[in-house]
């Protein structure tokens, strides 16, 4: 999947529960196009792993599916890194990357 691209932008959203975290969702289309290559690019449980960056931070992680979609984990890291709170609505760029 070397080249595949994704250029989103979405807001920050938090989810309480039982490990706190917080996410973008995808947008529809680009999800439609990860849910048509996921037996490609997912190594289980329907995740895909990602490389995605903000701003000047660029992390790896993996995507969960959720609600014929997927949500981009946003560490607290990068959210301390690019000055991001909850409902912050941010431009990301994201590529799947191979699985481990």
């Amino acid at each position: 999947m070397e080249g595949l691209t994704f250029e989103f932008t979405g807001d920050i959203w938090h989810w309480g529960g039982p490990a706190p975290y917080h996410f973008i969702t995808v947008p529809e289309d680009a999800s439609a196009q990860l849910r048509d290559l996921s037996a490609a690019l997912s190594y289980g449980w329907g995740v895909i792993p990602v490389r995605a960056r903000i701003g000047d931070t660029e992390w790896t992680t993996s995507l969960f599916p959720r609600d014929d979609g997927y949500a981009l984990p946003v560490k607290d890291a990068v959210r301390r890194a690019e000055q991001l709170a909850e409902g912050s609505v941010v431009s990301v760029i994201m590529e799947p990357t191979r699985s481990p």
